[in-house]
């Protein structure tokens, strides 16, 4: 535990340094920075916007804005990635709340490899993609603030305090929206897509 909690302090000294370099001016700084939160800001703004060109489009507005404003920052109000997740999340909403949601891929969603099978029978494999589709239908028929919460809490880790400073609530609303969003999911499947909701969610 204290070896974890030291990398974690580590990383979180090497973040700093790094904004403090950026501040200054440093162009290679920013690409790291850039570098580093990339692929999880676009798997954000795709879990919420269901559209890749969306997604893209949004999560470098993002980026944009944060850099441009990176002196605001303040790292004993949130984290790094709070912050920016904030902003993508700000904007995503704009975007999503005026479009209809496309087809889904749970592996944009979340970071498993759904696709692989636990056996290589056809019988398996059947029952898999199954349940796939009845777990991405179920998805699909949150409200966006549940699809949000139950999206930063399992897709991307996010503790229930950094979800409410995210989605700009309590940390007793973060946890509740997290836990009516799991309902939800299991009262609209059937039996056969219950085995996959708990393995994504670990329940």
């Amino acid at each position: 535990m204290d070896d974890h909690n030291d990398n974690h302090n580590q990383a979180d000294l090497d973040l700093n340094n790094l904004i403090v370099m950026c501040l200054n001016g440093n162009q290679a700084s920013f690409a790291e920075l850039y570098n580093h939160f990339a692929s999880g800001m676009y798997r954000l703004c795709y879990s919420l916007l269901l559209n890749k060109q969306d997604a893209e489009d949004i999560s470098q507005e993002a980026f944009v804005y944060a850099f441009k404003n990176l002196s605001r920052f303040n790292a004993d109000k949130a984290s790094f990635k709070t912050w920016l997740y904030m902003i993508a999340v700000s904007r995503c909403r704009n975007t999503y709340r005026r479009k209809r949601l496309p087809q889904i891929n749970l592996s944009q969603l979340f970071q498993l490899n759904v696709s692989a099978p636990r056996s290589e029978s056809p019988e398996a494999n059947l029952a898999r993609s199954v349940a796939e589709d009845q777990l991405l239908s179920a998805l699909a028929t949150l409200k966006p603030q549940l699809r949000e919460a139950v999206v930063l809490r399992y897709g991307h880790g996010l503790t229930y305090r950094e979800i409410s400073e995210v989605m700009n609530c309590p940390p007793k609303t973060a946890e509740s929206r997290v836990r009516l969003a799991h309902d939800r999911l299991r009262g609209l499947l059937q039996p056969i897509g219950h085995g996959l909701l708990e393995e994504i969610l670990s329940f």
